[in-house]
């Protein structure tokens, strides 16, 4: 019987033992696990075995060897998206080298705990879209290394406080969407040196912005103030900030004239927007209407006494100008018709067809010019007799001068098919010198859109830019459109990448060709946006879209076509970056990836292109370009785990800090040199990948940013 008792006795012993065998930092872990309502089915933790010794195998839970420990340490919790529901416990502040915490996207709730800020190790907190409330806590910076701080999307109150001065290695503060109140403190912002982020928006902040926010010299991306309550005058100071930094100040009540100076003068109306009181440029709302209240009270002088002012009425000045602009167009209008009318009076057809190509001469011809009396070597088209063309009026156009080249030599030149798609069928045109040129067949239909073809044709060429593809001639007759374009012989971006068969390419790009690529589309886009005639919109950027020479300097094409597209009667679709270009891509495949490169808002139907589309598909070919995969794919770093799009997936990577190498294209990864080039393409991506158009910022902002790197 006495055996019996102490045998029972080791048993219940050795199972206390084992209960205690999981390390300190387990039993920390499994205060969380006690914190939350576990779910139905129990996935979240089913691998959170407290007879385990270790929590580094735990789901979610990441470790590091530490120096004069024996067993690793955790480093970092990363629990996002499970829609998890409970609350932080106090006990994960006594986890010494907990570096990252990353609970976002759940339902947890109650106060964020002051304990948890004796976690000194800590850098990065992300707690994000919960229904956290209470304040913020002004321990929070106790924490030494804290340099990324999003809590936006809670239900957090109270005033901004004064203490966050003391997170001097902050470079991220994110309260977006919450309910703080309270005046914006000053004094703070000059010693937070490494800040690069700053997203107040959507709460309820009230008072003046602080002259000292222009003294943020890190910042970049958005200076995001919007939907709060602030108000008075914009400071001149944030003209101070640099000229890449957007500004969003959108919603709130601020008023007077926006300054003019440094970094203003590359914002534009949507950031000042829904300010009642704020007035001058780029807002349509000129400060002199501010006066209007001052008229008013004139209006209340006697008659006797508006009767001694002398000079014209500004009413009357106005009217006056009006009539004397009307006039001038009047004449205009007669002008042009005049011009047309002669014209075509003197339209007969010159049936020698030997009309230059070049300088200001234009020429009629008998004969269309059809692209079936080419000589196709491809056999892909069929060889006509020119006696067989068609009876028409054509006109053929030079708009380059520098560009020379009789018709006739264009005609019996030898001819391949680069490409069909619904911005027409694309030929390679190799002329008697050797020279090739990209002639791309528009369509048959339009007869009766002359001019609105050729002033269309007009404004395309008259973008002259390093980094775009150049329009040299065009081709017009009833039954026939041609653009003629220069070739650019290397092909595009997307055969680089991956070959003409869709598979990564077995030569590769170093990180400086496709830097330099980068650079140049950048500055192709920016000068679209920015410079060109019409401010032009593309609204299909991708990497078939970037067409590339010999030395990989970039060439954007297919810009501005759709409209002339409609003018020509055919139904604009994908156009495959075939302008100008060599080696085209599978329609079927460039088709099914155009949408990829499509920001959310550009995926509604019936919805106008706008220049941030842009932006966003511009970013989505970087990442392209960094992690070598392509967006439809939805790679993964574990095939437990679902990644929609190559947007979500980089995102996810940076939130959760993993290393470079498992995002980064295993090409460049023997490029040690270039980490922190690639480090820093990837902000700029992610800022241009953003879901919020308005947070987006210029092309000309992001060329801006991306000529630093490297430089």
């Amino acid at each position: 019987m006495e055996n019996r008792f102490w045998v029972l006795l080791f048993v219940c012993f050795s199972s206390f033992q084992l209960s205690f065998s999981l390390s300190p930092d387990g039993l920390t872990l499994l205060s969380l696990k006690s914190a939350i309502d576990q779910p139905s089915d129990g996935s979240v933790f089913s691998d959170w075995n407290e007879n385990d010794p270790t929590p580094c195998h735990w789901s979610g839970i990441f470790c590091m060897n530490i120096s004069g420990f024996p067993d690793p340490r955790v480093v970092g919790i990363a629990i996002s998206g499970k829609n998890l529901r409970g609350y932080i416990p106090s006990e994960l502040g006594s986890l010494a080298y907990l570096r990252r915490l990353n609970l976002h996207n759940n339902n947890l709730y109650g106060s964020i705990p002051v304990q948890l800020f004796n976690a000194t190790a800590l850098h990065s907190l992300f707690l994000y879209g919960n229904n956290l409330s209470g304040s913020l806590p002004p321990s929070i910076c106790n924490l030494p290394r804290l340099q990324n701080l999003d809590l936006s999307n809670n239900s957090l109150t109270g005033s901004l406080p004064d203490d966050i001065k003391n997170c001097k290695q902050l470079q991220r503060l994110i309260l977006a969407k919450n309910k703080f109140s309270g005046k914006l403190p000053a004094g703070i912002w000059p010693v937070l040196e490494n800040l690069v982020q700053l997203d107040l928006s959507a709460n309820d902040f009230e008072g003046p912005i602080p002259n000292d926010l222009g003294e943020l010299q890190s910042l970049s991306g958005t200076l995001n103030l919007s939907f709060n309550h602030l108000s008075g005058r914009i400071p001149k100071s944030l003209g101070n900030l640099p000229v890449t930094v957007s500004f969003d100040l959108r919603n709130n009540n601020l008023s007077g004239e926006i300054p003019q100076t440094g970094s203003f003068a590359n914002q534009g109306p949507t950031a000042f927007l829904n300010n009642p009181q704020l007035c001058g440029f780029p807002l349509q709302k000129s400060c002199k209407d501010s006066s209007d209240s001052q008229q008013e009270t004139q209006s209340s002088v006697p008659e006797s006494d508006k009767n001694k002012r002398k000079g014209l009425s500004p009413g009357l000045i106005i009217l006056i100008s009006v009539a004397d602009a009307a006039g001038v167009a009047f004449i205009g209008l007669v002008i042009v018709y005049i011009y047309w009318r002669k014209k075509d009076s003197n339209g007969g057809c010159s049936c020698t067809g030997r009309s230059k190509l070049g300088g200001n001469e234009k020429g009629k011809l008998c004969s269309c010019p059809c692209i079936n009396g080419f000589r196709n070597e491809d056999s892909e088209l069929e060889d006509h007799e020119k006696s067989e063309r068609t009876k028409c009026e054509g006109e053929l156009v030079a708009i380059d001068k520098g560009f020379s080249i009789e018709l006739d030599e264009l005609l019996r030149a030898s001819a391949y098919v680069l490409g069909k798609s619904g911005l027409g069928i694309v030929y390679k045109v190799v002329l008697g010198n050797g020279v090739p040129v990209a002639v791309r067949r528009l369509g048959e239909g339009g007869e009766q859109r002359y001019k609105e073809f050729v002033s269309e044709v007009q404004t395309i060429a008259k973008v002259k830019h390093p980094n775009i593809v150049k329009l040299r001639a065009y081709y017009w007759a009833p039954d026939e459109k041609l653009l003629i374009s220069d070739f650019i012989s290397n092909g595009n971006l997307n055969n680089a990448l991956r070959g003409r068969s869709g598979q990564p390419s077995s030569s590769g790009l170093s990180w400086s060709i496709r830097l330099r690529i980068i650079k140049g589309t950048a500055r192709g886009l920016a000068y679209l946006h920015e410079c060109s005639p019409r401010k032009f919109v593309h609204g299909d950027i991708k990497p078939s879209n970037i067409l590339i020479n010999n030395d990989f300097q970039p060439y954007i094409s297919d810009f501005g076509l759709n409209r002339l597209v409609n003018i020509t009667g055919n139904s604009p679709s994908s156009s495959g970056g075939f302008m100008g270009g060599a080696l085209p891509y599978m329609k079927s495949v460039q088709t099914e990836r155009a949408n990829n490169y499509k920001a959310p808002e550009a995926r509604v139907p019936g919805s106008r292109p706008t220049q941030k589309w842009d932006v966003y598909a511009f970013g989505v070919v970087l990442l392209e370009l960094l992690t070598g995969k392509a967006p439809e794919l939805s790679p993964t770093t574990s095939t437990s785990i679902e990644v929609p799009d190559l947007v979500r997936w980089v995102r996810k990577g940076f939130e959760e800090e993993n290393p470079l190498s498992d995002m980064v294209d295993p090409l460049l990864l023997q490029e040690v040199h270039a980490k922190k080039e690639v480090l820093a393409v990837f902000q700029v991506a992610l800022t241009c990948t953003e879901t919020d158009p308005e947070v987006r910022p210029r092309m000309k902002n992001v060329s801006e940013n991306l000529e630093r790197i490297g430089s």
